[in-house]
């Protein structure tokens, strides 16, 4: 099966027997090992010298750590969005009560960062600023650093859902100036879901010291005071943490800048292998189309569940469609992050080349 979807993405082999071992204590020393060893390895990957927490969750659980470990109820913070996972960011904010101002840009589009500008400058009240660095559900990335350079000249808190985006596109984590940011185990990294990541600022720790909205699982705090220990504030999974530790010496041998190059590659090869079947790209504009996943536009004359099943049960690729309700049959996505190759992109082509004449 080749599946091509923006997450759970296929592990190599040998990490997935990585994560078959049997348990360890997760209070002892072995597992303490892994913990200080993927910190450090992540450390590198974020481009970061702050604090990353590890936590056993979904990345939508990393969004909410965010939210509630730096903020108080009614604080105002901008939520820029430009599809579903922003919208679900500032759902987030909202759920707990902050002062909502919702940035929201055309479908297919990246955020102007002028018009984030103009938003700081007329509401110097904003505290934080929430970004999806790069929005699946559209296959577009935003110009997160441009951005960045805006929200600390009007010095805010900047919080960055990079979770389809970081190991796969360039992120600095401290040479921009991100105060938190968040991704997921089962994305660039090559591992099964059950992991999120988090790294912490010093000025977010300071807003983390004010911040009243109600945490217990989610308690930065807690986290770092138990990772200091080599341990986890709850039970952790084990499993995916073995499958991370050889998972992490797999990427950094590779080296991120062939990460990169490689990720941006397969996307163009993507894109241009979509365009030459007639098909129409979901983007508005290239430059900002991301190298994770490309959003196609569904010809008129066809049923997006017909042409999804019929790549699935005929030749064996899984692709994703539509999220969302105004996404919903309009788009199909092609996942190209992680464990891929140029052979499983040139397999999604030559499916769809023969698939769309018969339906």
């Amino acid at each position: 099966m080749n599946l091509r979807v923006p997450g759970p993405t296929p592990c190599p082999e040998e990490i997935l027997q990585s994560g078959a071992q049997q348990m360890i204590n997760h209070r002892g020393p072995e597992f303490a090992e892994i913990m200080f060893r993927v910190h450090s390895g992540l450390q590198k990957i974020f481009q970061t010298e702050n604090d990353i927490l590890l936590l056993t969750a979904s990345g939508t659980a990393a969004m909410e750590a965010a939210i509630v470990n730096t903020l108080s109820p009614g604080d105002r913070i901008l939520g820029v969005t430009i599809g579903v996972f922003g919208d679900r960011f500032c759902q987030v904010a909202e759920a707990y009560g902050a002062d909502l101002v919702k940035l929201q840009s055309p479908l297919g589009s990246a955020v102007d960062p002028d018009s984030v500008k103009a938003v700081l400058e007329s509401d110097p009240a904003i505290k934080a600023v929430a970004i999806t660095h790069n929005e699946t559900s559209t296959g577009v990335t935003n110009d997160l650093e441009a951005v960045c350079r805006v929200v600390k000249s009007y010095d805010k808190l900047l919080l960055v859902d990079a979770i389809s985006s970081l190991g796969c596109i360039p992120l600095e984590t401290d040479g921009w100036g991100c105060d938190v940011v968040m991704t997921a185990s089962q994305k660039g990294f090559i591992v099964p879901p059950g992991l999120a990541f988090v790294s912490v600022s010093p000025r977010a720790w300071a807003a983390s010291k004010q911040a009243t909205m109600p945490r217990f699982y989610l308690d930065f705090s807690r986290h770092l005071n138990s990772f200091q220990r080599g341990q986890t504030p709850w039970t952790p999974a084990v499993s995916v943490f073995m499958a991370l530790d050889r998972a992490l010496d797999i990427m950094l041998d590779e080296g991120m800048s062939a990460i990169y190059e490689r990720h941006a590659r397969l996307a163009r090869m993507t894109r241009e292998g979509i365009k030459a079947l007639g098909l129409e790209l979901f983007a508005q504009n290239e430059e900002y189309a991301s190298n994770t996943v490309t959003a196609v536009k569904v010809p008129a004359d066809l049923e997006a569940k017909v042409l999804l099943d019929t790549l699935r049960t005929k030749h064996g690729v899984v692709l994703a469609g539509g999220q969302g309700p105004v996404m919903e049959g309009k788009v199909f996505r092609v996942g190209h992050l992680g464990y891929v190759t140029e052979e499983d992109i040139h397999g999604v082509l030559q499916a769809l080349e023969l698939t769309l004449p018969r339906i």
